[in-house]
């Protein structure tokens, strides 16, 4: 071997070989198996799904997305109403939540004191932890009569909006408390509360990540804490501000018994969410499961399955964003 080869040989890195042994091999395989259970778990739903769904889905055809009737037994019926309903809910919940859910994050992670941290990361943990019905209870009690006055004065300022659109009643001269109560506004407020531990949760395990030395560095060059939040930690938790945000989504979409406590039943396609009008997927399968026939059971597992694989796919995307906010990419630059 020439002195060129030994010296090329000498630079080149030495392999590393790794002996597991038992237990590693038993703790690889175990994950494994639990990982593809996971996913044949998810795959079997999507098939039953499909499979007692297809009945329905095979009658209806395209109009399945496009009718806002459900009357199986008439063969009248799709899920155009309800998925809008479903995504008016979605959407209003994240728009209260979002806000209270970073700036809680914030506070949790750059502002409490060390004590108080503690405690209210306790406290929104255990905002996860109640039952849904719940806040359902505590919506339909307590926050729709202190939510009429606030939908009525966004239809008196902003009734412009179609949106915010409410036709008073005819002969009325003001508009009826009746025609607030069990609105989408209300069904989406109440699931925020919801939403809320989760999306600060993951926002705040992100923020707690951001690295010691930036912020350290951003100190001594004389910056605030508050621009230290703003130039290190926001742009380091920006993927995980997006995660949690997709992951309260995927959360207010499947959302059900509140929703069905608070809002009243109606499949009608509305998009004016301070009406009492509109409903979600989730209310009608729990709504119409106990009294339908083999045809509509059919019909309710169509539209479960459209509400699955809505749910999937906000979940997915999710579970992507949030794995590319552990990088800390962004404060690379």
């Amino acid at each position: 071997m020439t002195a060129a080869a030994q010296n090329a040989a000498a630079d080149s890195p030495r392999r590393i070989v790794v002996r597991r042994t038992r237990v590693d091999l038993a703790y690889r395989w175990t994950t494994r198996i639990a990982a593809c259970a996971v996913l044949a778990l998810l795959g079997a739903i999507g098939i039953y799904l499909l499979r007692r769904g297809y009945d329905a889905i095979d009658a209806a055809g395209w109009s399945f997305f496009t009718e806002d009737e459900w009357s199986p037994v008439g063969g009248s019926f799709g899920v155009k109403g309800l998925l809008v309903g479903t995504v008016l809910v979605a959407l209003i919940a994240l728009a209260v939540a979002v806000p209270i859910a970073l700036t809680a994050a914030l506070f949790i992670t750059e502002y409490a004191p060390a004590n108080t941290r503690r405690v209210l990361t306790s406290v929104v943990d255990m905002m996860a932890a109640v039952p849904s019905i719940v806040y359902g209870l505590f919506g339909f009690f307590l926050l729709q009569p202190q939510l009429i006055p606030i939908s009525e004065w966004l239809a008196t300022h902003f009734g412009f909006v179609p949106v915010f659109e409410v036709h008073k009643l005819e002969g009325a001269s003001r508009y009826v408390d009746g025609q607030f109560a069990s609105s989408l506004f209300i069904a989406g407020v109440v699931v925020s509360c919801m939403v809320i531990p989760i999306c600060c949760a993951v926002m705040r395990e992100v923020f707690a990540q951001a690295p010691a030395g930036e912020k350290e560095g951003a100190l001594a060059l004389g910056a605030t804490r508050w621009g230290v939040v703003r130039s290190v930690v926001l742009p380091f938790g920006r993927g995980g501000v997006i995660g949690g945000v997709m992951l309260g989504l995927g959360r207010a979409l499947g959302e059900t018994i509140a929703v069905a406590i608070v809002l009243s039943f109606d499949t009608g396609f509305t998009v004016r969410v301070l009406e009492g009008h509109g409903s979600t997927i989730s209310t009608l399968i729990i709504l119409k499961f106990g009294e339908a026939d083999e045809f509509a059971l059919s019909a309710l597992m169509a539209a479960g399955l459209a509400l699955f694989t809505m749910t999937l796919l906000v979940n997915v995307v999710a579970g992507w964003a949030i794995s590319k906010s552990r990088s800390g990419g962004a404060t690379e630059a």
